[in-house]
């Protein structure tokens, strides 16, 4: 085979897997569900007790941005809220004891169990101190409720007769880092676990920074125990309630559920990702082959074919030009409904190549870690 049939060859095949992409039946591209946008759920005829599980490490410089926010709910029924300090070194249970709210309780989280992930366990410990509420709500630290979020979530979950109702909280494009980076990351999320099809029970998947959980549904799939080792605790926890028969929801949000941590510089963003690519992958060395594989594919070969076709002329010109452009124009505009959702200037859907190959390095990054026995931590 002639360089020239291989190189059209690969502009064929990344053509057609954009267009597979853009022919998805869950439409992963379009980011819906939107939580926010839907029309206000009905009033619950009786308002459920609620329990609100925050686990936090070094989390003293977070806490007293997000959990006024937290403490200010709206919701009409019975609720209070859990801080778990997960053994910090940064006075993260005296600066949400500081606070002072009677419905606020703060437990100082025990030693790590063996076996158990550090999120996890100190789920377990917040759900023990919880008392017997009807729902739990697990948030991460750094996320900020709008006040009407719990009272959305619950009545959503009522009239959708849900176990578990997600959120993907809007997460931060200030930086340049972020800019890059982020809005890729929501698309991959989504193509990974097509919210639609949470939604339609054709997949299980959760996003960890606001999920409301009904605590029966949680039992009958085994409790916190069932996923104590997991590093991807979200996803791996909705796939746990889908196996007991439990009916699930995955939304993004625009402003009610909003994560406050920054991601400043593009190693902040290599550290977040890679802590959890290769668990992602479940360890696979395959798996990390044909993921590198295919990120080149969808992302190298259409700007790379269309430099080809630019820079080289000749008889190449007249086939790499038209296939590079294809792809990567396939590809913007797939993107585009992403950067829009973020507010970005739609140039910014033009970096998607540079984004894709990122993440590609970030995941064999995360895969030597392991080689080399460094394992993720929370």
């Amino acid at each position: 085979m002639s360089l020239e049939t291989a190189l059209v060859l690969l502009g064929a095949a990344s053509c057609l897997a954009w267009l597979g992409i853009a022919l998805h039946p869950a439409r992963p591209w379009d980011l819906r569900p939107v939580g926010d946008d839907d029309p206000p759920p009905p009033r619950p005829a009786v308002w459920p007790s609620v329990c609100v599980l925050v686990p936090a490490r070094n989390e003293a410089a977070t806490l007293p941005r997000t959990l006024p926010a937290l403490l200010a709910q709206d919701y009409p029924g019975d609720w209070r809220v859990v801080v778990i300090d997960d053994r910090s070194e940064d006075g993260t249970a005296a600066a949400a004891g500081a606070l002072g709210d009677p419905r606020l309780t703060v437990i100082r989280g025990a030693p790590l169990p063996p076996g158990w992930a550090g999120k996890v366990w100190a789920l377990e410990q917040g759900a023990r101190a919880a008392g017997d509420p009807e729902y739990l709500l697990l948030t991460d630290a750094d996320i900020r409720h709008q006040p009407g979020s719990l009272r959305r979530l619950v009545a959503e979950s009522r009239a959708l007769e849900l176990d578990l109702d997600s959120r993907m909280a809007r997460l931060r494009t200030d930086s340049a880092a972020e800019r890059l980076l982020i809005p890729p990351f929501l698309f991959f999320f989504n193509l990974l676990y097509p919210m639609r099809w949470v939604g339609d029970r054709r997949a299980a998947a959760a996003a960890g920074g606001c999920i409301l959980l009904r605590r029966s549904t949680l039992e009958r799939a085994g409790g916190f125990e069932a996923i104590r080792g997991e590093i991807i605790d979200d996803v791996r926890l909705a796939r746990a309630v889908h196996r007991a028969g439990g009916h699930l929801r995955l939304a993004v949000s625009r402003r009610e559920v909003v994560s406050l941590r920054e991601y400043g510089s593009l190693a902040a963003v290599w550290r977040m990702v890679r802590r959890s690519a290769f668990e992602e992958l479940r360890h696979s060395w395959s798996l990390l082959a044909a993921t590198v594989a295919g990120l080149l594919l969808l992302f190298a070969v259409p700007p790379g074919l269309l430099a080809t076709g630019l820079l080289v002329g000749g008889p190449l010109r007249p086939a790499l030009t038209p296939l590079g452009a294809g792809a990567w124009a396939l590809m913007t505009a797939l993107f585009l409904p992403t950067v829009r959702f973020f507010g970005l200037h739609p140039a910014w859907a033009l970096t998607f190549p540079a984004g894709g190959l990122l993440y590609g390095a970030m995941t064999v990054d995360s895969a030597l870690r392991h080689a080399a026995g460094r394992r993720a931590a929370w």
